[in-house]
């Protein structure tokens, strides 16, 4: 069956979705959620874990915590590139607070930081707060 696989952020399936569907709001088979949405999503460990494993769609995850200024600084221009990146990539946010064994998974060493992962592996990498257009520009370079 032909398809971009996409882990359902809220029950954790696996679907597959049409490419030519990915920009007009393909929805989880299981339980009706949204598979790319326009906003940035909270995630925990695990369904991270699943997603960065199994999606074939760049999946751009935030590592922050709520006591950090500059995560607070890039939320919203991070939920603004989730917007513009609608159909291409779906970004997600993981609180390293409240999942501290995944920020260590992931070799996380300071915050706030975004690492793409594709096709099952980590592509990239990046520390700091950005502006929304310089997000968007990293994950489509």
């Amino acid at each position: 069956m032909a398809g971009k696989k996409l882990t359902c952020l809220g029950c954790g399936q696996i679907n597959r979705v049409p490419e030519q569907k990915l920009g007009s709001g393909p929805k989880c088979g299981t339980c009706g959620a949204k598979l790319m949405t326009d906003k940035a999503v909270e995630v925990d460990a695990a369904t991270l874990a699943r997603a960065a494993k199994s999606d074939d769609v760049p999946l751009v995850v935030d590592f922050w915590a709520p006591w950090c200024g500059p995560c607070r600084t890039m939320a919203p221009e991070f939920s603004r590139a989730a917007t513009e990146l609608r159909g291409e990539a779906r970004l997600v946010k993981l609180n390293t607070e409240d999942h501290q064994a995944a920020g260590a998974k992931y070799g996380i060493r300071g915050i706030p930081t975004m690492v793409v992962f594709r096709g099952g592996r980590e592509a990239k990498r990046q520390s700091g707060a950005m502006p929304a257009g310089r997000i968007v520009g990293w994950v489509r370079g």
